[in-house]
């Protein structure tokens, strides 16, 4: 295949953004396909048609057919499908009208418990993905599939899809966006997945007695990749592969990581309507006074110019480091500081930092909820912006605040590992300060690290500031990337039978 040659791409995910988001997985998709698009090749994108997505608001068309979904021991399933396209492009977004599937008023979980059925919701969507080819004339050269929602995709084209004439040639790339959750469900899902109970084995489905669809997909899919070269490299270690790091070290050779991009029209803050002051690199230091001022003006703290102001957004977990913040933000305001939290998670997080902004009225602020002006604030207005994460496939504040000259504190993992250059107090160079250990006294005593260069060392400071805004994290950059991985998955899926073959 010629590297000048469109390709045509169909995305199957359970989330994109604007539509339907709760992490990273969102900003991929809601943004990569518009970036492949404008290189010139046919991208169309399959989503559920959640209860949160406004069909008036997006303009949504429905289409003159109904899908017929074979989900095996149940039987043939039905559903409408809506029409849309992605904001600020012509990429075509289709939505799967199933009320009984999802129009509820969560896209996984409501009351922090999963949907029971799951298992069912997320195969189905997985099934009409590829029935849609069919009923859209369609027939993509690769389909690119996201984490475990639709992971099962790629072992549907190897097996009960192999020879249908839309979909059976495709190649299939899944991105890993969070090895965590893996869709594990009971042996009887392999009824409705159908394709055959010899595949319920220790090679490919089967994991620990359950139906694992993402192992599924990590098995089969012709070529895989994470959000950071980092997490590629983690996800083969028993800390980070969630007993599925045999597998993918069994797949290393096949595995890449692209670092994922940044909509710099959203976060810049040289155009930035949400913050108090644009400014540039040449007017950081004038620019962030101000916002700094707006920043704790908006969470009630005192006005003061004179002491760093560290700045968290984000949700209120464990893998955030939500608990290590926790054991050590009593040692961090012993220190002359502020601090400010924006988010929401779990419930005992939002009434320990409450607590918390009760005791250090003067020092520390805490948003309960998320507030997208209130998060742009923050990373405009604080000196410092901290994540110290236990895992961070890619990570998207840390970048943002690279590019507003917040500098950030992050635990070395993942994407941050890969997008925040520590900082060097001989040579000036750097963009953040990094920790190892996944711990409080670690966390703490980076902290005190950058304090310590906020009061003494002005000169660093304002190198670190210019060194982040110089950096650049671009889309553009990663559909490139992307583009070359489909490319390859192409060429291996045409060029050998073992492929076609492996699992019949």
């Amino acid at each position: 295949m010629k590297s000048s040659e469109h390709i045509s791409i169909l995305f199957a995910a359970s989330e994109a953004a604007p539509f339907a988001k709760e992490g990273g997985l969102g900003d991929v998709v809601g943004a990569l396909p518009k970036y492949l698009a404008a290189m010139g090749h046919d991208v169309r994108v399959v989503l559920p048609r959640y209860y949160s997505v406004d069909r008036e608001k997006y303009g949504l068309r429905l289409l003159p057919f109904v899908l017929t979904v074979p989900m095996g021991i149940i039987g043939h399933q039905y559903c409408g499908v809506y029409e849309g396209v992605l904001p600020g492009s012509e990429v075509p977004i289709y939505f799967l009208e199933h009320e009984g599937y999802y129009g509820r008023a969560g896209l996984y979980q409501e009351h922090g418990e999963g949907y029971l059925d799951n298992d069912n919701r997320f195969v189905f969507l997985s099934k009409a993905a590829l029935e849609l080819c069919k009923a859209l004339d369609f027939k993509p050269d690769v389909i690119h599939s996201h984490d475990w929602h639709t992971g099962i995709i790629p072992a549907l084209l190897n097996t009960s899809y192999l020879h249908d004439r839309y979909v059976g040639d495709a190649a299939s790339l899944l991105t890993l966006h969070n090895m965590q959750h893996q869709g594990n469900f009971y042996p009887g899902l392999m009824e409705v997945l159908d394709v055959g109970w010899k595949h319920f084995n220790f090679l490919e489905l089967e994991k620990d007695d359950q139906v694992n669809l993402l192992k599924g997909g990590l098995t089969h899919a012709t070529l895989l990749n994470t959000v950071s070269q980092g997490y590629a490299h983690e996800i083969q270690t028993a800390e980070f592969g969630w007993g599925l790091e045999g597998v993918v070290r069994e797949r290393a050779g096949d595995l890449y990581g692209i670092l994922n991009g940044v909509d710099y029209q959203e976060w810049n803050p040289e155009t930035d309507s949400m913050i108090a002051t644009p400014y540039t690199p040449t007017t950081v230091t004038e620019g962030k006074a101000a916002c700094k001022r707006d920043l704790q003006a908006s969470l009630g703290l005192p006005q003061r110019p004179d002491v760093p102001l560290l700045g968290v957004v984000s949700r209120m977990v464990k893998q955030k480091g939500t608990d290590i913040l926790a054991a050590a933000i009593h040692r961090i305001l012993e220190m002359d500081v502020q601090f400010v939290i924006v988010g929401n998670g779990e419930p005992w997080a939002h009434f320990y930092f409450g607590d918390i902004a009760a005791m250090y009225p003067e020092k520390f602020a805490c948003y309960i909820g998320y507030n997208e002006a209130l998060a742009h604030k923050v990373e405009a207005g604080a000196d410092f912006f901290v994540m110290p994460s236990a895992f961070e496939p890619c990570g998207l504040n840390q970048m943002y605040s690279l590019a507003y000259g917040t500098p950030p504190i992050v635990r070395a993992t993942g994407g941050l590992e890969d997008s925040v250059e520590n900082f060097n107090e001989a040579t000036l160079t750097g963009t953040g300060f990094k920790f190892w250990n996944h711990n409080a006294t670690a966390l703490f005593d980076t902290v005190g690290w950058a304090v310590y260069t906020y009061f003494n060392n002005p000169e660093g400071l304002a190198a670190l500031r210019q060194n982040g805004m110089a950096q650049r994290f671009t889309w553009e950059d990663a559909a490139v990337k992307y583009d070359r991985l489909y490319r390859l998955a192409i060429r291996r899926r045409r060029g050998a039978e073992y492929y076609r073959n492996r699992f019949e």
